[in-house]
């Protein structure tokens, strides 16, 4: 496998190695998710996936990600998450001040996949076409 763009981190032992910075975030039972992650393994591009279902949406991230792409692209209002909140909720997904607790809360109104590329963009979906002129 290759990597856009490798970085060298130390690991808690001390040594030294060769890190991908191409994240993929999302669920991986998702069907986008799952073509995305088989594009970049068949294109050969190294890729580490950060599951919103067991390791939690990352607020840190969120916040970059909301001024990246801003809500109306981060956030999925088709979906069946969506679709079961309430007025309220929906409400405060639509708000910049409240978006990011509530994506917190529910990882599945965030539309998927997110990836965050080496050069610090943020695209959200797939879009095989975009992603083979960056790669």
């Amino acid at each position: 496998m290759r990597c856009i763009v490798a970085v060298v981190q130390r690991t808690s032992a001390g040594l030294m190695h060769n890190a991908c910075m191409i994240k993929v975030y999302g669920i991986p039972n998702c069907d986008t998710v799952k073509k995305a992650r088989a594009w970049f393994t068949e294109q050969g591009l190294e890729h580490t996936f950060h599951d919103f279902k067991k390791q939690g949406v990352p607020a840190a991230e969120l916040v970059t990600w909301i001024a990246s792409v801003g809500l109306e692209t981060l956030v999925n209002r088709k979906g069946t998450t969506w679709r079961q909140l309430g007025p309220e909720d929906q409400a405060a997904l639509s708000q910049p001040q409240t978006a990011a607790s509530k994506l917190e809360q529910h990882a599945s109104a965030i539309k998927r996949p997110v990836v965050q590329w080496s050069d610090g963009s943020v695209t959200v979906g797939f879009d095989a076409a975009n992603w083979a002129q960056r790669s």
